[in-house]
């Protein structure tokens, strides 16, 4: 395992996180990587993931432990170039917890990563800062910030890993409730239907249709649809939109299976951020 690459999918209920798919094409575009599934029912997740690798080990400890996944994965880890995740919740969440036990560098929400080199971005996109490691770390990377080729496998091959969670040796977060994903405030790089408004939506207001009106409406409409709520710069500059709702080059990239768009010219700079 010595200076390869290490990904690691935390899986719910056989489902893969956004990303997933991205940071194992990643982190085998440079060559050979190790793929880790950890959670529940990672066999059935094991499917999906046959496009970009044929081979993955398979870690079933049941429901997310953030804290006890990081103590069990760290001896796994130990001698990897680098450790990627998929800039999900979980993958998030899990990434900065392995980067405090391995006592390793964290590179989070990066838009490329090989071991000699990562691209951050910052400040909602404004700022992109090349980093150039000196030794092992861990990176989460961004969803949708590069395409996925099929490698053509007939499936993959999955091999156990034994591990063993040892909940006495770290403290966990107690889950009270798992609430569902209201669509207008769900994360835009996860959404699969998105309504978007652009400058086109602030024209020409009056006193029964004002901008706040028609932002209102646009909100309506997404909730019926199940869509979240989308923009461009120059609504989230003029504050209408907060600027974590921003679409494009300087905001998120998404790519959702719907998108709506109103008030939107179709700027290179807002067309870029769909994938």
């Amino acid at each position: 395992m010595s200076g390869r690459p290490l990904v690691v999918v935390p899986v719910r209920g056989g489902v893969l996180p956004a990303g997933a798919l991205e940071s194992i094409a990643e982190a085998r575009s440079a060559g050979d990587a190790l793929v880790v599934l950890i959670g529940s029912e990672v066999g059935t997740a094991s499917a999906a993931v046959s496009a970009v690798t044929d081979r993955v080990l398979l870690a079933e400890v049941g429901e997310y432990a953030p804290a006890a996944w990081a103590n069990a994965l760290a001896p796994i880890a130990a001698d990897a170039a680098y450790v990627l995740l998929p800039a999900s919740p979980d993958g998030r969440d899990l990434a900065v917890r392995l980067a405090a036990v391995l006592d390793r560098d964290l590179a989070a929400g990066a838009l490329s990563v090989s071991a000699d080199e990562v691209v951050v971005a910052h400040h909602g996109g404004l700022v992109q800062t090349t980093l150039r490691p000196t030794g092992p770390f861990v990176a989460t990377l961004q969803p949708n910030v590069r395409g996925v080729t099929d490698s053509g496998n007939e499936g993959v091959i999955t091999s156990e890993l034994g591990i063993e969670l040892d909940p006495a040796s770290s403290v966990d977060p107690v889950l009270v409730r798992l609430e569902p994903p209201e669509a207008a405030t769900m994360d835009l790089a996860e959404s699969p239907r998105i309504v978007g408004g652009g400058a086109g939506m602030m024209v020409s207001p009056n006193e029964t249709d004002t901008v706040a009106r028609r932002f209102a409406q646009l909100v309506d409409i997404g909730s019926a649809i199940g869509a979240s709520m989308g923009a461009t710069r120059v609504v989230t500059d003029a504050g209408w939109v907060g600027h974590d709702r921003q679409i494009g080059t300087t905001g998120v990239v998404v790519d959702p299976d719907l998108y709506l768009a109103f008030g939107i010219s179709g700027a290179v700079q807002h067309t870029a951020g769909l994938g």
